[in-house]
């Protein structure tokens, strides 16, 4: 039997400066690593990637594009120290 703990998500997003600006912030015990924001709809995020992303870091996303008056879905890439890859995704 595989008693292997579920991995949380290490992530929360911050909405305060919605929707144009989303900050992802690492709430986990261990760095984020080659941390990738993929925007699945129209538009641009800036930036997109940051190599290292620190416990207690944040990192904010810029959505630049038409009107945002849908709600957009954003794909977040990361690696473990370990060198497993995560995905997760959010919307805005």
């Amino acid at each position: 039997m595989d008693t292997t703990t579920a991995y949380p998500v290490p992530l929360v997003v911050d909405r305060s400066r919605g929707p144009r600006v989303q900050r992802l912030l690492n709430v986990g015990d261990e760095p984020l690593l080659d941390l990738r924001v993929t925007l699945l709809d129209t538009g641009l995020l800036v930036p997109v990637a940051t190599s290292r992303l620190e416990p207690g870091g944040s990192m904010s996303v810029s959505v630049i594009g038409p009107e945002l008056e849908r709600r957009g879905i954003a794909v977040v890439r990361w690696f473990r120290p370990g060198g497993d890859e995560y995905l997760w995704r959010f919307s805005f």
